[in-house]
């Protein structure tokens, strides 16, 4: 089955977020459980907690059906001791937040170098820094994201992805989250059949699809490898509408969340139901 979803405001609360999912149809939904650009947050609260599990419960969404994502700040691969800190001690509150509220993944952007470091020992900071986190909780998955690229970031390419996994100690702990719009712009074509085709065969053969825990569904305002970061609305960009039928019509996409973060929530609904006429 497809999970097919959006990433929904949490706003007054994170136990908003599943009906926020429920009125726009979404079997699947992402959130943040804090403030995504601050890098202290309330610690959650016992009401909060049991309202959320009680409203997931009353619109049928289970853990694997839920992707929240951790704050934009942290950057598990800083270049410098006390921002890698922070970001460290950050991420772990990120995957703690999670274990409270009973879920079971953590979406996340890998890190940048900053021009400080090479890129390969930063891609060893960001698994020592999962290894750390993994080892301060016990049920939620490091779901690691595609990057497009941009600036410093790491994790556009597979075998940047690859690196990372490679240097994890527990594997049942860590998954790969890939982005459409992230993979297009970073070099990987997804225009027709034939180039998706392609594409997910390299992450067959460099990471492998036993690690594809979740996605996020988006066009690219922007053209093929520009490593530039900017969503667009399904089928309003340049990857266009057959790759996301390809996707939905793939039996290895079964059973993970699918989360769109198109530019326009007010087509969110609609977005949603085309792409579960292609699913069925």
């Amino acid at each position: 089955m497809k999970y097919i979803g959006a990433h929904v405001s949490a706003a007054g609360g994170v136990f908003n977020a599943p009906k926020n999912a429920h009125d726009i149809g979404a079997t699947a939904f992402a959130l943040f459980t804090k403030n995504q650009r601050r890098w202290d947050a309330k610690a959650l609260d016992e009401n909060s907690i049991r309202k959320f599990k009680a409203a997931c419960q009353r619109y049928n969404f289970s853990a694997a059906q839920i992707l929240p994502h951790d704050s934009y700040l942290i950057n598990l691969g800083h270049p410098e001791s006390e921002g890698l800190q922070k970001s460290r001690e950050a991420f772990v509150d990120e995957m703690q937040r999670c274990q409270q509220l009973g879920l079971t993944l953590l979406n996340f952007h890998p890190g940048s170098h900053l021009n400080k470091i090479n890129e390969h020992d930063c891609l060893l900071r960001v698994a020592e820094s999962i290894n750390w986190a993994l080892t301060e909780t016990t049920s939620v998955k490091a779901v690691i994201e595609n990057t497009a690229g941009q600036g410093t970031n790491l994790g556009y390419r597979f075998e940047q992805l690859a690196t990372i996994i490679e240097h994890i100690e527990d594997k049942t702990r860590v998954g790969i989250c890939l982005d459409t719009c992230h993979t297009f712009v970073s070099g990987y074509d997804l225009r027709s059949k034939e180039a998706c085709d392609e594409t997910f065969k390299a992450f067959a053969d460099v990471v492998g699809f036993e690690f594809l825990s979740a996605m996020h569904i988006n066009d690219s305002k922007v053209p093929f490898a520009s490593r530039v970061d900017r969503h667009a609305p399904l089928g309003g960009g340049e990857i266009g509408w057959p790759c996301f039928q390809y996707i939905m019509q793939d039996a290895r996409f079964e059973e993970i969340p699918m989360v769109l973060e198109t530019t326009n929530p007010d087509i969110w609904a609609e977005e949603i139901r085309q792409l579960k006429e292609w699913a069925q």
